[in-house]
């Protein structure tokens, strides 16, 4: 179950994809289908919720969501590449309207000086394209996993709402 502000967010872009008949997806890494889990918590989700993929290893990645292998050599799994690569292949999937990615270190082991724990990039593609957001979160496991999920579910409602209808 979802923590209330998920839910809160989750309701709120229910509101605003029905509103505007936009669909959505999602590709999940370090948030291990949170996301998904707070949509889909709300009744009447399926009426705009395509899916969502758990990509955690980067075969996933490569396989479910297209993310060019390449990428993850060069850059990463978390990397604004990965994140873009990842939103992109939700869209294209799941045919939605809009996608959003997100891929990070929640922790507590897994960082380096370059890529900390709580480092996320939060991806998005829709019609007009990509964005990629990077944050650094500074909690423990739980609290960066769910700062990741909010982080998603704001992007998408600020996407959804820019679209009109």
């Amino acid at each position: 179950m979802a923590d209330a502000d998920l839910r809160s967010l989750a309701e709120r872009l229910q509101g605003v994809c029905l509103g505007r008949g936009l669909t959505v997806a999602v590709a999940e890494s370090c948030t291990g289908g949170l996301v998904a889990a707070a949509i889909t918590e709300i009744p009447g989700s399926s009426g705009y919720f395509a899916g969502g993929v758990v990509s955690y290893a980067d075969a996933a990645k490569a396989s479910l969501l297209g993310v060019p292998e390449a990428s993850l050599a060069a850059h990463g799994a978390v990397s604004a590449q990965v994140a873009r690569s990842m939103a992109t292949g939700a869209r294209d999937r799941l045919r939605a309207s809009l996608a959003a990615s997100v891929t990070g270190i929640a922790g507590p082991d897994g960082g380096s000086p370059e890529k900390p724990v709580g480092l996320t990039y939060v991806g998005l593609a829709d019609a007009r394209g990509t964005d990629v957001r990077r944050f650094t979160w500074g909690s423990d496991r739980a609290g960066n996993r769910l700062e990741s999920a909010r982080a998603v579910l704001e992007l998408l409602i600020e996407r959804a709402e820019a679209a009109g209808g």
